[in-house]
């Protein structure tokens, strides 16, 4: 449709939508199959996405074989202990406790990898990297309608993308991305569970806007 004009109704469901978007863990997935045709709708929100000069560079390994989600959750638990020990006193002490992924858990993994073009992009030659941030649009447009679809999505940061690539046996020239759990959940928490422990305090807007340029206050 053409110059689709939208309503406040849908200008407060989107609101909601993104105020009730949550990061998934282990912990909190359903052993419940994710049907095709919904992961198909998420695909597509995916490819819906904004990206540098209509480049669409990104590519999706969809994991839902057992050995290879065990090879990704060793990745994981390496890189665990090691990301745990960069902090200190209380905060290690809760981090340890904290379950940080759902690989295992989830019904279904997504690789998301983006994949350089071999040819000139249009507004990508002096930032390069907006090839990468392209796909990380595709990343929320996941979330969103994962979270719109009553699916939830989870982000497994704390990898070796080295490794994830030679298990998932990815192109030499692709980059990783993003590690996503998605599944059916027993609930989705009111509040993100880091601000719920007090591990960081949401930021008011207000503190990251400045006029013009920064200001030397």
């Amino acid at each position: 449709m053409t110059n689709k004009i939208f309503t406040e109704r849908d200008q407060r469901l989107l609101e909601d939508i993104m105020l009730q978007r949550r990061d998934v863990r282990g912990n909190n997935f359903l052993d419940k199959e994710v049907e095709d045709d919904i992961l198909e709708k998420i695909l597509l929100a995916a490819s819906l996405a904004p990206s540098v000069g209509f480049s669409q560079p990104w590519e999706f390994v969809i994991i839902r074989d057992n050995k290879v989600k065990k090879e990704i959750a060793q990745c994981f638990e390496v890189e665990n202990e090691l990301a745990g020990k960069v902090f200190t006193n209380e905060k290690r002490q809760i981090y340890s406790k904290l379950k940080l992924e759902g690989i295992i858990e989830a019904p279904v993994n997504i690789a998301v990898f983006y994949k350089p073009s071999n040819k000139p992009v249009l507004g990508q030659n002096t930032m390069v990297e907006t090839g990468e941030y392209s796909v990380v649009c595709a990343i929320q447009n996941m979330w969103l309608m994962s979270r719109a679809l009553n699916i939830g999505m989870g982000w497994v940061s704390i990898l070796d993308a080295q490794e994830v690539m030679k298990i998932l046996k990815s192109p030499a020239e692709n980059k990783l991305v993003a590690y996503l759990c998605i599944g059916y959940v027993k609930e989705f928490k009111e509040i993100p569970e880091l601000e719920k422990i007090g591990w960081e305090k949401r930021k008011s807007i207000r503190t990251a806007i400045y006029n013009n340029v920064y200001s030397d206050n």
